[in-house]
């Protein structure tokens, strides 16, 4: 695939980190929810907030701890810039890349338990 699920988020960041939610939209399996999701969180908390937030993950500090697959699916968990908090992003792999999944589906119910276990320390690092 086109660089993998780390060049996806990466791709997904960058557009985010700009404001620009309907480039990042285009990176789902589920286009028009993510967008209508990412709309909602900009007007609960700003743009501004909305971009700060997003440019976290270019933080030198912040960076992919794990990358866990299952079949065509994939977790990258995020340690955002330096601190404690981890954030899970799913993906799934569509022909020839990587795309945000925001389909629900087993092997995402997998991951999201394995995302819950590495939260609670339970995988480490």
């Amino acid at each position: 695939p086109d660089g993998g699920a780390l060049a996806t988020a990466r791709r997904l960041a960058h557009d985010l980190a700009a404001g620009d939610i309907e480039a990042a939209a285009r990176l789902s399996n589920a286009p028009k929810r993510r967008y209508e999701v990412l709309s909602e969180y900009r007007d609960w908390v700003g743009a501004e907030e909305f971009k700060r937030v997003y440019t976290q993950y270019f933080s030198p500090r912040s960076r992919v701890v794990a990358e866990i697959g299952i079949g065509r699916h994939r977790l990258l968990v995020w340690r955002i810039d330096g601190s404690d908090h981890l954030a899970g992003q799913f993906y799934v792999e569509m022909g020839n890349r990587y795309l945000l999944d925001d389909v629900p589906g087993t092997e995402r119910g997998q991951l999201r338990r394995l995302l819950e276990a590495y939260r609670a320390g339970k995988l480490r690092d």
